[in-house]
């Protein structure tokens, strides 16, 4: 049905219903606009900003202007049921969402330790949100009202979607919607999905009917007749397959797992352009199968990688026990209209008014920037990002761009005049995709930039530059900033790009996400080697110099990602100290749910090539508690609590030449602890006494307190390296975990070159992998 009716073509469910200033949040508000039910009630562990940034808002308003009365339950009392009973029976069904991260990212670290703060609640406070918050909110809601359809969706359902390694029980679990009990699961950007659920529950058609939306998962008896099952076992391409010269061609397929049967079935041919994806069914190993088989596990996470192509991608099929988890095929991107529309509606851009002048630091961190595109194609394995959105960038117009930088400067308390980023996954993906719609339509390769820049790929940066130009033209707008991650290997193919990047929207710094300098790391990560870094970097001076500024790269970096060795690590480290860097807040790797790391995490092998039980090459994961603190030393090197460690593993790793005091060594003796590197006394014991920030060559200080105020201060800046580690990137147009890099100065602190009105390098406080 979604395939023949567009997004904004469905008649009105209610004609004559007028947007609201807010969604209401209480039976007050809804008498106010002349309510006496709500159609939908939204459930989310997110405080309620009507802002596009934040998924409440954007689900909230798109379903207003469908001509639904819309309610929201943010941040619910989950003790009992009378929570979920303040705005009444809700008309057509529940939507329920953790909110913008999944719920177990945002309470606990990477070290399975619990989070104080939220920065989605109110004067980020902690607690205000359950784990597993997508399962606690669906049983109450069960207990408020049974009859009453439930509809899964957000990042956690979205990433929970198929059985999943679950790093917090570290164990297999089950696809999130039998589990919750849920009626449907929808997936991704889940707006058609959701519209069309609507209109045919307003229609009156049962929840059970809808088993063939696309960006849909639902739990049914079993499998269609009228659709071809093909086992998983039997489409695995041998090889790697990020290698794909031309995506045409025919391709063999063979059994991952050969050991599991004494007959081979014979390998099946399938050609990618060709095969009926409407009709065709992947069955993926079963749940009970996948929970104690960790090299299935692996083959299970790289099949349905190679199936999210939305329009050649198969719909997955996985048992549970007695019932069948059936996927559909991911949702069609929207067109730029659409986009327009979505980011179009009449959004208030601050909080709800019952939080007072309560802070909400996601908020504070994203109300002047604006989001321009979603969509990552750079297909990182530790990135939940394109799992989520998919490969396919979708672009706003510059039109409605500099439409929402206008309301921003009239609806937004306080405007400066500054707009904190312009960018969305990453910063420079606006309006790049395949040059080749054929291609496009059939392609099965998981990252369009990995291991090189696809030659079909566009990466001509002109629309991006346009859009720079015009954005800086906006009146009462003074300073553009782009706080985004710039993903460089593409950058570095558009000179022009740089220059203007470099020119008028950089503020003194620039976080870029090498993530590591070691090839076979990088790899893992599907990453760029560090020759396209280097490049960039000279690039990026050259025009700094041009431009008389004086401005700094600042990388970030994951410890402790699968496949990353102790030597490896150790590398980086010496890498660091050989440019000068010293990394403060970094962060281990976060297995979060169905990233392709976290399969390699689970697994100990690699999904990116042919699975195998036998001849297969094991990864090195650091999984123990004492090896993962290793590699986050390594990463702060510099710091003397992390020296007893290091002296320890290095002796063990025969490195115990760079202990000492001699160019080239690491860290001192222990005899010389007490002296600093640099011939200054250092108090040791106490953490954070006469801490180092992070430095950069010839960089001006900007560290904390002032405490050297009145005298000349080393160079320093902080790195802070994560994948979903605190909420802060944008996913569907929602604030997510993905890694950020900030300077350890205060909001007003600025390096001593910068001008007075210029604004802070970042927007985002901590995805949640990208």
């Amino acid at each position: 049905m979604g395939a023949e009716i567009g997004l904004f073509d469905y008649p009105k469910y209610r004609p004559d219903l007028k947007p609201a200033p807010f969604l209401p949040m209480s039976k007050r508000e809804m008498k106010q606009l002349g309510w006496d039910s709500c159609d939908v009630i939204l459930v989310t562990g997110d405080a309620y900003v009507d802002h596009p940034s934040f998924g409440m808002a954007v689900i909230g308003r798109m379903l207003e202007s469908q001509g639904f009365r819309v309610g929201i339950i943010a941040q619910p009392d989950w003790s009992s049921k009378d929570a979920f009973m303040t705005l009444g029976r809700p008309n057509l069904f529940f939507g329920i969402t953790a909110g913008n991260m999944d719920s177990m990212i945002n309470r606990y670290t990477a070290d399975r330790k619990l989070r104080s703060d939220d920065a989605y609640t109110p004067n980020n406070e902690g607690g205000k949100r359950p784990d597993r918050a997508v399962l606690i909110y669906s049983q109450r809601c069960r207990e408020a009202y049974k009859e009453i359809p439930i509809v899964l969706g957000g990042i956690e359902a979205s990433l929970r979607r198929l059985a999943h390694y679950d790093y917090w029980s570290d164990k297999v679990r089950r696809s999130v919607l039998p589990d919750a009990k849920g009626s449907i699961l929808l997936f991704g950007n889940a707006e058609r999905a959701l519209v069309e659920v609507a209109h045919r529950l307003g229609k009156g058609e049962p929840i059970t009917d809808m088993t063939r939306i696309r960006g849909t998962a639902v739990m049914l008896k079993e499998v269609p007749s009228e659709y071809k099952v093909v086992d998983s076992s039997r489409i695995d391409t041998p090889g790697k397959a990020m290698v794909m010269a031309n995506p045409y061609q025919v391709e063999p397929e063979c059994a991952s797992d050969a050991s599991a049967a004494e007959e081979k079935p014979k390998p099946i041919r399938v050609q990618t352009s060709r095969h009926d994806a409407k009709h065709t069914v992947v069955r993926l190993p079963s749940f009970e199968k996948l929970k104690n088989d960790r090299i299935l596990y692996a083959h299970a996470s790289r099949v349905m990688h190679l199936e999210t192509n939305p329009w050649s991608g198969r719909a997955l099929v996985q048992q549970h026990a007695e019932r069948e988890l059936w996927v559909n095929q991911a949702p069609i991107p929207l067109t730029t209209e659409e986009m327009d529309r979505v980011f179009g509606f009449p959004y208030a851009r601050v909080p709800h008014p019952s939080y007072g002048k309560a802070k909400i630091p996601a908020y504070d961190m994203i109300k002047t920037s604006v989001n321009i595109m979603r969509g990552c194609f750079g297909g990182c394995s530790f990135c939940s990002i394109t799992e989520h959105e998919g490969r396919v960038i979708q672009n706003r117009s510059q039109e409605s761009i500099i439409k929402e930088m206008e309301d921003i400067r009239e609806k937004v308390p306080g405007f400066t005049g500054t707009i904190s980023d312009l960018g969305g996954p990453t910063a420079n993906m606006y309006r790049l995709g395949c040059s080749d719609p054929k291609a496009e339509v059939n392609c099965r390769r998981p990252s369009c930039v990995f291991p090189k820049i696809c030659e079909k790929l566009n990466t001509d940066h002109q629309h991006t530059i346009e859009l720079y130009r015009e954005a800086r033209k906006v009146k009462g707008v003074k300073n553009v900033m782009i706080a985004s991650g710039v993903r460089y290997d593409l950058a570095i193919e558009s000179p022009e790009y740089v220059k203007e990047l470099v020119t008028h929207h950089v503020g003194g710094y620039l976080k870029i996400a090498p993530q590591h300098t070691e090839k076979g790391t990088l790899d893992l990560m599907m990453k760029p080697g560090m020759g396209a870094y280097d490049k960039f970097k000279e690039m990026f001076e050259k025009y700094s110099r041009e431009a008389g500024k004086k401005q700094y790269l600042i990388p970030y970096f994951i410890a402790a990602h699968p496949g990353c060795t102790d030597e490896d690590m150790l590398n980086l480290a010496l890498w660091l100290k050989q440019n000068e860097f010293e990394c403060d807040q970094v962060q281990n790797f976060y297995p979060s749910p169905m990233c392709n790391a976290t399969a390699m995490y689970h697994a100990e092998t690699s999904p990116l090539s042919r699975v195998k039980y036998k001849k297969r090459k094991p990864l090195t994961v650091a999984k123990g508690e004492r090896q993962r603190r290793l590699h986050k030393a390594l990463l702060r090197y510099h710091d003397p609590l992390n020296w007893p460690l290091l002296r320890e593993a290095l002796t063990e790793m025969g490195k115990a030449h760079l202990i000492g005091e001699k160019p080239g060594c690491l860290i001192p003796s222990a005899e010389a602890e007490h002296i600093n590197v640099r011939g200054h006394r250092r108090q040791s014991g106490r953490h954070g006494s006469n801490r180092f920030a992070t430095k950069h060559p010839n960089q001006p200080d900007i560290r904390k307190d002032g405490q050297n105020k009145g005298r000349k201060k080393p160079a320093g800046a902080t790195i802070k390296s994560s994948y979903q580690g605190k909420p802060t990137g944008k996913a569907n147009g929602k604030p997510t975990g993905k890694p950020t890099s900030k300077p350890v100065a205060k909001s007003g602190a600025k390096p001593n070159s910068r001008p007075k009105k210029s604004a802070p390098p970042s927007k985002k406080p901590s995805r949640q992998g990208r």
